[in-house]
């Protein structure tokens, strides 16, 4: 966190840290206002979300903001707000983020309600958002309408995670003790305050945005808040006649009252109504970036000594300049005495088994996994480089998806796959004790 200078006047816009000029006010709640920022060096558009500290002391929730920094630096993904940089002066805090111009799904919503294939496309995207979270330990707890916003092609992007928790959050029966969100989006064990699960509580608020997608309007409905929460204790719903029998099935299962029966996040994504019409696949960027190189490159590549020296994991200087840990690693590399066509025979084996697709050159295998994953398709890609004609140099990338579940892939599946076939210098067998 940069901890400078506020900004100095220019015009009517003002110069963040020499690096952002804030322009127009776009939205504010309680803590925070939301300006237009533009990056001076880049050109790129921002909101700049600024907060001020002495406000959030009074009340107590610096730890909130930096729960919410914390959280939103791990979480990186399509249908979430991405956060650049946090800075702060001696009185503000500000957080760069995606500049996200197509408004709130709520605002979509008060025009009436949606088509189930519209609702579709959007609740396939907030659960692919919330697994995500889940996967990194991470909980929502205040997912409604409001904290769904649209992009310019109109994808979703979940936003305000201020009062999110992290698993360390847990008390020792393993359950989240903090009363938190909007009322009409909390899961009725939250409201109970005997401690809950925060994956079960954020699926039962999918469960509502579901239904007010669908319905255009709210299942627990009521102007006395104390009947409104009798009725989310009880369940007590009906879904509209226009809702189709799956629809109704998928939102009667997300809504149950009883957290240990509710739908899990897997069950969901199974499920025949969320499974129908996937939306098209576009040819992604990495699948044509793939395609032109493997036109560009029949034979495969010759290494000179600095191309070895780079590529070796002896001499491998990557590390002083990441920050990523080791077991984050988007590539490995290994050597073979193998020619090319044993190394993709290997690949187009393990790539069977997994029911990945395969598409080949002489010197590069791409596999993709039919299975959308937390951020898309896996897809890895194997490249082969000739130090001489009889020992190869390959390298594999994740070229698509999620890097955790590309890991647990390479430790899981590949590895193991290749390890009779990669070679080892006699020195490090020597060093083997027998």
């Amino acid at each position: 966190m940069a901890e400078k200078g506020g900004g100095g006047r220019d015009g009517n816009s003002t110069l963040l840290h020499g690096k952002y000029e804030l322009g127009r006010l776009l939205g504010h709640g309680t803590f925070a206002k939301v300006y237009h920022a533009r990056n001076l060096q880049s050109g790129k558009s921002v909101a700049m979300k600024v907060v001020g500290k002495e406000k959030v002391i009074k009340v107590g929730m610096m730890e909130q903001i930096k729960r919410e920094i914390s959280v939103m630096k791990m979480v990186k993904h399509p249908n979430i707000v991405d956060l650049h940089e946090v800075m702060a002066s001696k009185s503000k805090i500000y957080f760069a983020m995606e500049l996200v111009r197509g408004g709130e799904l709520f605002n979509k919503i008060a025009r009436g309600r949606l088509k189930e294939d519209v609702a579709r496309v959007f609740f396939q995207q907030l659960i692919s958002a919330i697994d995500f979270c889940h996967s990194r330990g991470v909980y929502h707890r205040d997912l409604k309408p409001e904290n769904l916003l649209l992009d310019d092609d109109g994808n979703l992007k979940v936003t305000d995670f201020g009062l999110s928790a992290f698993t360390e959050h847990l008390k020792q029966d393993g359950l989240l003790h903090t009363t938190c969100g909007t009322p009409a989006y909390v899961a009725p064990e939250v409201i109970g305050k005997k401690g809950y699960d925060g994956a079960k509580a954020d699926l039962w608020s999918c469960g509502v945005i579901l239904y007010v997608l669908l319905a255009g309007f709210l299942p627990f409905q009521d102007d006395n808040l104390v009947a409104m929460y009798k009725r989310i204790y009880r369940g007590d719903f009906k879904c509209p006649p226009w809702f189709s029998p799956e629809a109704r099935r998928l939102v009667t299962k997300l809504l149950d009252p009883n957290p240990s029966s509710r739908i899990t996040i897997s069950k969901v994504m199974d499920s025949s109504w969320f499974k129908k019409s996937v939306p098209k696949i576009v040819r992604s960027k990495e699948e044509q970036e793939y395609d032109e190189n493997c036109e560009k490159a029949k034979q495969p590549e010759t290494l000179n000594a600095f191309h070895i020296i780079s590529l070796s994991e002896g001499f491998d200087l990557s590390p002083l300049f990441e920050e990523k840990k080791r077991e984050e690693k988007e590539e490995l590399r290994f050597a073979t005495t193998r020619p090319a066509s044993s190394v993709i025979s290997k690949l187009e084996e393990v790539a069977k088994a997994m029911k990945f697709n395969v598409k080949k050159s002489e010197s590069r295998v791409r596999l993709q996994g039919q299975e959308s994953g937390r951020k898309g398709k896996l897809a890895i890609a194997a490249e082969f480089f000739a130090v001489t004609p009889s020992f190869l140099v390959v390298e594999v990338k994740k070229d698509n998806g999620d890097t955790l579940e590309y890991n647990q892939f390479c430790s899981k599946e590949l590895r193991p796959a290749l390890k009779d076939i990669v070679w080892t210098s006699p020195a490090a067998e020597n060093s083997i004790p027998a």
